[in-house]
């Protein structure tokens, strides 16, 4: 069956609120499943997080938990917590849908069979979001995406505004886009949430066209919140809104060919309305 990013499956349920953008957005990459990774640490703080989604115009999530040497989770614990999830969302009312996934870091990826890696994708799509080191520069990063590559997944990079590696060879992701590497930015780092370092950096990759995706990488719903309409408007990047947080995610989620990008020129950011990260 086909995606659909909205309505609710379950009719009875309200409707979430449109979104200030007037498009149904999609959030690919959030840790809302509750202790799994990270995340939430109780079904209640799952559950304050979907709620913050749907005010702020979300209506499908990927559940995104981390699949790392840290934390040992897999398809078999992923898929029954979502759907855990799934069942508490629906009790509560909440007209939110989430679908499994995982964010899989690349030391990781590197270790797991093509068949283990397409278990973790989006939503069952062909797409595998795959986290590169963050804290350290990793020279060999290409061949290793280059591996994850050949067995078979399509692949959206997360964050590389907050890779180590990216920092030092800002060009790298250039490459790995001409690949076929798609890439998400979080929605935070726009506005400068992880510093201004990673905030001119993810802003240069907008402005470049290497960005595809924005999503919030939530982690919870106070700190690590869930949100995306603020930090584009904040960020001057209204006009691609729909682009970054609709077209794109629904066309990964429904395996169609992503739609190209709206024309689109650079404007100064307003100040933004989202804490720093301390």
């Amino acid at each position: 069956m086909p995606f659909r990013p909205a309505p609710h499956p379950d009719a009875s349920l309200p409707r979430a609120p449109a979104s200030s953008c007037g498009h149904a957005v999609i959030d690919l990459h959030c840790h809302i499943l509750p202790g799994i990774d990270d995340g939430p640490d109780h079904v209640e703080a799952s559950l304050a997080m979907a709620r913050e989604q749907v005010e702020v115009g979300v209506t499908t999530v990927v559940a995104t938990p981390h699949v790392s040497w840290n934390y040992a989770n897999s398809a078999g614990s992923i898929g029954p917590a979502t759907a855990a999830l799934q069942a508490a969302i629906d009790a509560a009312g909440i007209p939110l849908r989430v679908l499994p996934g995982a964010e899989v870091a690349l030391t990781r990826a590197v270790d797991l069979s093509g068949e283990q890696l397409a278990e973790l994708r989006l939503g069952g799509s062909p797409w595998l979001l795959l986290e590169p080191p963050i804290a350290v520069d990793s020279p060999g990063i290409e061949g290793m995406i280059g591996m994850v590559q050949a067995r078979g997944s399509r692949i959206l990079l997360a964050h590389p505004e907050r890779c180590a590696a990216f920092h030092s060879d800002p060009d790298l992701l250039d490459r790995l886009v001409r690949s076929g590497c798609r890439a998400q930015v979080t929605a935070g780092a726009l506005t400068g949430t992880f510093g201004r370092t990673v905030q001119t950096l993810a802003r240069r990759f907008v402005d470049e066209g290497l960005i595809h995706v924005v999503a919030s990488d939530a982690h919870d719903a106070s700190y690590r919140r869930p949100g995306l309409r603020p930090a584009i408007l904040d960020s001057g990047y209204d006009p691609l809104a729909a682009w970054l947080t609709t077209e794109v995610p629904g066309a990964i989620l429904e395996n169609r060919p992503l739609p190209p990008r709206p024309a689109f020129a650079p404007t100064p950011p307003r100040r933004s309305r989202w804490p720093r990260r301390r």
